[in-house]
């Protein structure tokens, strides 16, 4: 069986061990909703899938042309779906899926049972030569946010995953936002987006080898799990 959940994933569980995330470009804000119903509909009138799938998290995009796909299992989803999706919502444009590894997290603290108002997905390429630092980068990053003097207490988590599926030159970040206010905030504040202007952060901005940036916001539209 597959049940509907309000819940929102957790990216740092132990058990998940290859995270899948894909963005389907459907276009307008109708055709996002039609493409989530279509999901939902084409998943709860089968059974949940065998293999080591924990749960399936889809999202809406703020650009209103774009659904996020979030998968926590470590086998592809049945054609059969897909092809039942297309049916209803033809004309889908997918980039993805891609398969990633969860590197290290800034994860919520301790008694923090805030739900996350906002996701904010931020893709950072690296040239080919500094994919191996990639690490050092997250680690880097890491420490700005523990030492940053702002505090970023709109911030709940933040999950970093290093892109594999032979594109070993990204990062992707996932981070989990109280509300899009909070997360407005802290990019208005001092310095050049998230982060104060510190000399950590200045490293981060400025590393060697990481060539772009891209940032992405999200509402969590549907959440399935086996019932």
């Amino acid at each position: 069986m597959t049940r509907r959940t309000d819940a929102h994933p957790d990216p740092a569980d132990p058990r998940v061990r290859s995270p899948l995330f894909s963005t389907w470009r459907v276009g307008t804000p109708t055709r996002q909703r039609q493409t989530v119903e279509a999901f939902a509909a084409a998943w709860e009138r089968r059974p949940w899938p065998d293999g080591d799938l924990l749960a399936h998290h889809v999202y809406t995009g703020h650009d209103t042309a774009t659904v996020l796909h979030y998968s926590q299992w470590t086998k592809t989803p049945a054609q059969e779906r897909v092809d039942e999706i297309d049916s209803a919502v033809p004309g889908i444009e997918r980039l993805g899926p891609g398969r990633y590894q969860r590197y290290r997290s800034r994860e919520r603290a301790a008694g923090d049972v805030r739900v996350p108002g906002l996701i904010v997905t931020v893709r950072i390429d690296f040239e080919p030569h500094a994919a191996e630092q990639r690490r050092d980068w997250i680690d880097t990053v890491l420490r700005a946010l523990a030492d940053d003097p702002a505090g970023h207490r709109g911030l709940i988590a933040a999950h970093f995953h290093l892109g594999g599926d032979g594109d070993g030159t990204h990062i992707l970040n996932y981070a989990e936002w109280e509300s899009a206010g909070a997360y407005d905030a802290a990019m208005a504040a001092p310095g050049e987006g998230v982060g104060s202007p510190t000399d950590l952060w200045e490293r981060v901005r400025t590393y060697p080898g990481a060539k772009g940036f891209t940032g992405s916001r999200y509402d969590h539209a549907l959440g399935l799990v086996p019932g």
